[in-house]
């Protein structure tokens, strides 16, 4: 039986991620080992699971090297990966925001400094509104940006807002939800439709019960 090729992300999205697709009928016992394997094999339910960094799922999948993978919408926003987008996975929830201080007010005489990992959703998203905008990519800590002054605004995720409000910043605007969605490769679904299609059924009953 051939494999289906599954990437998951590492960390805690992963593993609720892959607690849904054992419930669904697709589980892997070997995953639950404690190693340091990224590799895991299933030839009974015909699954082969890795682990790759969040931001690197969307790669494997589009490159091929994984038939399925699950990766959050910010990271398909930002890198506009060519793959089929099958389902959202409504887990893993938050939203792409613009944060500032409290008091800010935007002059829209000046060209407006925006701080973001995410240049490509903050350069779509103040295009739609027709306005000019200087980005600043940061990799880290973005929210020490508006208070030094090196920005205005930031462009980040924010799931719970602790860290703006222990940092003096709050949500100005909310740009888009994000949450994680089940991706697959292009060429590799019409070749693996059945074994995809059947997945993406029995994900989408768990999903729909995690919000019953």
């Amino acid at each position: 039986m051939e494999m289906l090729n599954i990437a998951l992300p590492k960390g805690r999205l992963g593993e609720k991620v892959y607690s849904m697709f054992e419930e669904a009928g697709f589980g892997c016992p070997s995953i639950h080992e404690k190693n340091r394997k990224l590799i895991f094999e299933n030839e009974e339910n015909g699954v082969r699971y890795f682990w790759v960094k969040p931001s690197d799922v969307a790669i494997y999948v589009e490159r091929g090297a994984a038939d399925i993978g699950v990766a959050g919408k910010d990271i398909l926003l930002e890198y506009e990966p060519d793959v089929y987008e099958l389902l959202d996975l409504d887990i893993g929830k938050c939203r792409m925001a613009v944060a500032g201080p409290g008091n800010f007010r935007d002059d829209r005489r000046k060209t407006l400094k925006v701080a973001t990992k995410f240049t490509n959703i903050a350069v779509n998203y103040y295009n739609s509104l027709g306005r000019d905008i200087d980005i600043i990519h940061l990799n880290g800590s973005i929210e020490i940006a508006p208070i030094l002054g090196l920005s205005d605004v930031i462009v980040d995720i924010v799931e719970t807002g602790a860290t703006l409000k222990e940092n003096n910043l709050e949500v100005l605007e909310t740009i888009v939800p994000i949450s994680a969605r089940l991706i697959a490769n292009k060429a590799n679904y019409r070749f693996r439709s059945e074994s995809i299609e059947k997945l993406t059924a029995e994900l989408s009953k768990k999903a729909v019960k995690q919000n019953d």
